[in-house]
């Protein structure tokens, strides 16, 4: 038996820039370290898994070393291949019950291939200070936090953020999911903050597109430039647009998906 599976860049209009992810879509329950081994395989940031359950789809997501608690850019690959196979009609709106509890998607009504994510906000509180952190990125903060997944750094200027180059091998020691790295952005940009995430202790040294990081980008910019809608610029090498929408716990986050492969696994993988 074969399973089919797609690799989509997230978060972004053209091939080969935004977020890639895998979309795995199960004919059946699997077990975890079958999931995981496939996530290695795929070598991604994030690899999807897809079965459907009653009116949702259970959904899960794995780094080529550990499953993880919320994904963004590849819940956006996962929406986008349902409709774009057919498997749900185009205006029907998709749920997903993950880690996270139940996240919907659908197409904004604007048009433009967005697509809307309702995901749970994840608000960053200031932490005490950690120099080695501070060391392996080479920055002096604004302002240090920490949420339930991640460190959250602001820096002064758009220009530190591109800037970064860290030492991988000091942030793969410490004990969080990643690192978020930010700052308002560049007047005239035509966005309102800039950022930038590493996680090498689950296998994905600097993350391209990150949505779930725009969880607390979100809450944090919002309050701090007094609006409720912004546009996001994930600063890495390929780059990619995160409109976000604040709702009260809640954070609306916006993009679009380019799909590059779609293939199946040979009986072999099964």
């Amino acid at each position: 038996m074969t399973l089919p599976i797609h690799v989509v860049d997230a978060f972004t209009d053209r091939p080969f820039a935004g977020n890639p992810a895998a979309v795995c879509l199960l004919d059946r329950e699997r077990e975890a370290v079958w999931m995981q081994a496939l996530a290695a395989e795929m070598n991604l940031s994030e690899t999807a898994f897809l079965l459907p359950v009653a009116d949702a789809w259970r959904l899960r997501w794995f780094t080529p070393k550990a499953e993880v608690a919320l994904c963004g850019h590849a819940t956006l690959a996962s929406a986008h291949v349902l409709w774009e196979t057919g498997r749900l009609a185009p205006d029907a709106p998709v749920l997903f019950d993950t880690l996270s509890g139940r996240l919907t998607a659908k197409r904004a009504a604007a048009g433009g291939g967005w697509i809307e994510l309702d995901f749970p906000e994840r608000r960053e509180r200031a932490h005490p200070d950690l120099p080695e952190l501070f060391a392996a990125l080479g920055v002096r903060p604004v302002y240090f936090g920490k949420n339930v997944y991640d460190y959250f750094v602001e820096v002064a200027t758009e220009r530190e953020v591109r800037a970064l180059a860290p030492d991988f091998a000091a942030l793969v020691k410490l004990p969080v999911r990643g690192v978020i790295v930010t700052a308002r952005a560049d007047a005239d940009t035509g966005f309102d903050f800039v950022s930038r995430f590493f996680a090498p202790g689950v296998g994905v040294p600097e993350d391209p597109v990150t949505g779930s990081a725009h969880c607390c980008l979100a809450p944090y910019w919002g309050e701090k430039l007094g609006k409720r809608e912004m546009v996001g610029l994930q600063a890495s090498p390929r780059g990619g647009t995160v409109k976000v929408r604040r709702m009260g716990e809640r954070v609306i986050l916006s993009g679009r998906a380019v799909t590059i492969v779609a293939g199946s696994l040979t009986d072999a993988t099964t």
